[in-house]
Formats: structure tokens, sequence, C-alpha cells
């Protein structure tokens, strides 16, 4: 039943920054990763005033590929490698850190004009040790390039992997699922048992598993190997993230991530040194190294 189904239940820590409030369920004290992911961050739902938007000045990563998603909104996206994109709902940038990337993430000038929307998910996966020095990249997949699973009024977008006969061409580095679940009220969707590890976020709305009501902003881990229903009486947008289940922990402390503690002592001393490359176009402002990160693991 639901009560041997849901093995695992993680609330948010909520930050307010400002005109928007942020929910955080990965890492956390009771879990630090599922499947890949090791950070799970929800975005608003907010309207900014006019003239305002979200500057997150640039910034480094390594080890980890970060994965932007929107419900409403727009960001623009600047890295070291040149990159500039602009993600609008529906559709994924995927940045890979690998040995190291600096980026940034702003509001559009016509969305700050009109005031900004911002709601949205944004995650962080942790990649295989293989690949935690790989050289960084960047992709954009659109909305119209990822697939639209439709069955009896409930919609489920896949972002990456495999899922309900569809594949997303988003890249993946270990085995990852990911997908936004849209239901409409009275309607349902399953839920298969594939993947070591699984997890449910009900973002907006409200949603029940087999019978049990799911609470919003919250991070549901599925026990493996068990099928269940997803449904809506209301009607609301879900979350299903995870993956294979990794041998190795990882570490996170502020924007790093790796296997290696060590690896993520030199990123911060590479940081503050001034040793991780620039970001064209966004190379006036940085945010410094916090004596004490927000974002921490506790392997």
């Amino acid at each position: 039943m639901t009560d041997d189904l849901i093995i695992q239940t993680i609330t948010p820590t909520t930050h307010d920054l400002g005109g928007f409030k942020v929910h955080r369920t990965l890492p956390s004290k009771p879990r630090t990763m599922v499947g890949p992911f090791v950070f799970f961050d929800q975005m608003g739902p907010a309207h900014l005033d006019i003239g305002e938007g979200i500057d997150v000045r640039p910034h480094p990563h390594i080890n980890l590929a970060t994965v932007t998603y929107l419900f409403a909104g727009a960001i623009d996206h600047r890295d070291s490698l040149g990159t500039f994109a602009t993600i609008e709902p529906g559709a994924v940038n995927l940045m890979t850190a690998g040995h190291g990337i600096v980026h940034s993430e702003r509001s559009p000038q016509a969305q700050r004009d009109a005031g900004p929307d911002l709601s949205g998910i944004q995650t962080w996966l942790a990649l295989p040790e293989r690949d935690e020095e790989m050289n960084p990249a960047f992709e954009h997949v659109t909305r119209d390039d990822l697939p639209l699973v439709q069955a009896g009024g409930a919609a489920a977008r896949v972002i990456m992997g495999s899922l309900w006969g569809a594949t997303a061409p988003t890249t993946t580095y270990a085995e990852t699922i990911y997908a936004d679940i849209l239901l409409d009220p009275e309607t349902s969707i399953p839920i298969d048992a594939g993947a070591d590890e699984r997890a449910l976020y009900v973002a907006l709305g409200e949603a029940s598993l087999d019978g049990m009501t799911l609470e919003p902003q919250t991070l549901y881990v599925l026990a493996p190997g068990h099928a269940a229903t997803l449904r809506s009486a209301r009607g609301g947008r879900v979350m299903l993230c995870g993956g294979e289940a990794f041998a190795s922990p990882r570490h996170v402390w502020w924007n790093f991530v790796s296997s290696s503690r060590d690896r993520i002592n030199q990123a911060k001393h590479d940081w503050t040194a001034g040793n991780f490359p620039k970001v064209p176009g966004d190379d006036k402002e940085f945010i410094p190294i916090p004596a004490v990160p927000n974002t921490v693991s506790y392997p």
C-alpha cells in the first residue's frame, strides 16, 4: 500500500529572496541524493514589480550539471563558454560544469519592463566520477523538442530520460528520469516502477498517490520496484525525478559538487584567487565565496 510505497518525505527549507520565495528539498539532512539529483529548488511562483527582475551574478560550478526548467517567465543565461541563451517555459537549459564553469542568470529587459513572472524548477545533477572533470558544455533543448505524452486529460513533458514510451533528446551522463506532469481535474497517470530511485514533488495545485494526499513543496521518495497511480481531483503540476543510485556519495558546498572534498577545497581556493574564467558580456560583477553557505551536504 501507500505506506510501503513512500519511503521518505522531505519537507522544504524556504528562503525569501525579496519578491519571491525559493523552496529547497535537496540537499537535506535526511537525504542528499535521489538518483543523480543532488539539488532541487522551486522558484516562485511570483510576479515581480515593473522594473524588477532576478540578477544572479556570475558564480562558479564544478563536477555537476545544472538543469533549469520554467513554468512561467524567462531567464537570460550567460556562461564562461561564451553562451547566451534565453530560456522560456517548457524548454530546458542543461549546463555541464565539468572541471569548471561560471555563469549568470538574469531577467531579460523585456520581462523587467512588463513586470516579470517567475516560476520553475532548478536542479543539479551529480556527474559520474568518470565525467566529473570533463570539459564544460551547454545545451538548450526547446519546448517543441521535448516529448509530450498525453492521455485522458493528463500531459507529461519528458525533460530527461525515457518515460511512458518517449525519450527526451536532452543529454544524460547517468541514468536519469525527469518529467513535468500536468493533471487536469479528475485525471491520473501511471508512475511505473523503473529507475533505482524516484521522487515526486507537487509544485502547483494538488495531487495524490494511490489515494494518499501529497503535500505541496514536499519531495516524496518512492520505494524501488513499486508502480503507482498519480491522481488529481482539482488539477495539479507534479515533477517526477530520479535515476540510477550512485555507489559513492557526493559532497555539496555552496555551488560546488564533487565526489572529493579535496576537489571542493581546491575550487574554493580557485574562485577566491580569480582562477575561474570570466563570463563574456557579464564580467563586471561576481558572487563572493560565502563564509557559511546556505547549501551544504550531509554525507
